[in-house]
């Protein structure tokens, strides 16, 4: 159980650096700049909920391919 929570906990960082690198190119040049604008505007949560939200979609994605595969395999032996 530890290691799927892990796992998904990693599948949720690297959603939220690729979603801010995406976003904000600039984090690679200067990433002092950014975080002060992040701080002068107080805008601490945005990145995490837009990360929260993308992994849910791809969480459901998930969910509905892995239940079509057990539909198919279920058919299949039957």
């Amino acid at each position: 159980m530890i290691k799927k929570i892990r796992l998904e906990l990693l599948y949720y960082v690297a959603i939220l650096l690729l979603l801010a690198l995406v976003q904000h190119s600039d984090l690679l040049t200067a990433p002092l700049e950014r975080f002060e604008q992040m701080q002068h505007n107080a805008n601490y949560f945005h990145p995490l909920l837009y990360a929260l939200v993308v992994y849910f979609v791809i969480a459901c994605i998930r969910v509905i391919v892995k239940f079509i595969l057990f539909l198919k395999n279920k058919f299949k032996t039957n």
